[in-house]
């Protein structure tokens, strides 16, 4: 029955986040959603120094995944699934940073984080 309740509290937060469930035949893969989940708290972040209004629906996304992570997480795998999210979140936080004060003439940085970002917007309705 554990397997059961898993499936429908994740399709339920999957529908509250835009994710169509019959479209979404198997559940995501946790590592990609811990890995979104970590890099939209850096966006978060990074859009509170910038842009305050932005921030705050960056942080309903990124709370909405959390809870898709949370109904989907494996047993036993709570402490990898974190540690993907911090490694996520510090390497996204780095890339904002480059984009916004280090020298990138071809905007390089700034692109390959909306890129990143995008890889997750299966998850998130925008």
């Amino acid at each position: 029955m554990g397997g059961l309740r898993t499936f429908l509290l994740a399709s339920l937060c999957l529908v509250a986040v835009g994710v169509h469930p019959l479209r979404a035949q198997t559940l995501p893969d946790p590592h990609h959603v811990a890995t979104c989940t970590g890099r939209l708290s850096a966006l978060m972040e990074h859009q509170f120094l910038f842009d305050g209004p932005a921030s705050e629906e960056t942080r309903r996304r990124r709370d909405a995944l959390a809870d898709i992570l949370d109904a989907i997480a494996p047993a036993g795998a709570e402490a990898r699934l974190m540690a993907l999210r911090i490694e996520a979140k510090a390497a996204h936080a780095a890339l904002l940073s480059q984009a916004a004060f280090g020298r990138d003439p071809g905007r390089l940085a700034a692109l390959r984080a909306s890129r990143l970002i995008d890889q997750c917007a299966g998850f998130l309705l925008s």
